[in-house]
């Protein structure tokens, strides 16, 4: 069978099924699983499937893939921007992380840092940060939503109206080519914006992978935020957009010269 047979069957089985899996697809045309690995990151690459640990999902314009998905989903682009972004966050300071799986990267990436107040509204984020004993912790109370450890809802939003930090580090379900970071969840998008209004500076922490999703909720645009840190290139347009804006830029791909402030 062709490749491009291959890849209808394959969006095929997708819609009928919710998910496909390596193993199930190599024992389905008869194929390695190398080679089914390649398909499925070409359909990524394509925008046709999220790419999730051992498989793929159709990507959703209305409702966000499942936590432990998101958890497999590039998971080392994640890390090592949380890591480039950690670097610019002072010992000494207070910061705001919210939702997301990002975000707890970013957490990990602050276990070694001294005399910082975090605040959250994500219970994962708490949970990782209690191993740093130099790190004072914060969880603004709120509506739980089981399936993520994410707080949400009007008591959140009016208890971090009570703060003002010194940095806010958010992440966001998608990113529209015009700069827009976008969110499946309102009640969670209306906490963003609190956030990112009781913040003095904010960064966003983003993979590639949030370029080609498709969100309803709109959080604000990138030209609101201090810098922006991804794994990949933005498109010429929205690389020149942020300059304009002010956004500094931090590409942590393998040429650092990608990266860049803005002049």
């Amino acid at each position: 069978m062709s490749q491009a047979l291959r890849f209808r069957e394959i969006l095929m089985l997708a819609r009928r099924d919710g998910r496909v899996s390596v193993e199930g697809l190599a024992a389905h045309f008869g194929v390695t699983l190398q080679t089914v690995r390649r398909d499925l990151n070409q359909l990524a690459d394509q925008g046709k499937l999220q790419r999730i640990h051992g498989g793929g999902l159709l990507p959703s314009t209305v409702a966000n893939i499942g936590y432990e998905d998101r958890q497999d989903l590039n998971e080392a682009a994640k890390a090592t921007s949380a890591r480039r972004c950690a670097q610019d966050i002072p010992n000494g300071g207070s910061l705001f992380l919210n939702i997301g799986t990002t975000t707890e990267a970013v957490a990990r990436a602050l276990l070694a840092h001294r005399d910082i107040m975090v605040l959250t509204n994500n219970l994962n984020v708490a949970n990782i940060l209690v191993d740093n004993p130099s790190c004072e912790i914060i969880v603004v109370g709120g509506l739980l939503r089981r399936a993520d450890g994410g707080l949400v809802g009007t008591i959140t939003t009016q208890a971090i109206q009570q703060f003002k930090f010194d940095l806010a580090v958010i992440s966001c379900s998608a990113l529209d080519e015009d700069g827009d970071m976008l969110d499946f969840d309102i009640q969670e998008v209306g906490v963003s914006q609190t956030i990112l209004k009781q913040a003095r500076r904010s960064f966003l922490v983003a993979d590639h992978s949030k370029f080609r999703r498709r969100a309803p909720a709109r959080i604000g645009s990138l030209s609101q935020l201090d810098s922006f840190y991804t794994d990949r290139r933005l498109a010429p347009p929205l690389d020149a957009a942020c300059q304009s804006w002010g956004t500094s830029l931090c590409v942590t791909e393998a040429d650092a010269s990608r990266s860049r402030a803005p002049t």
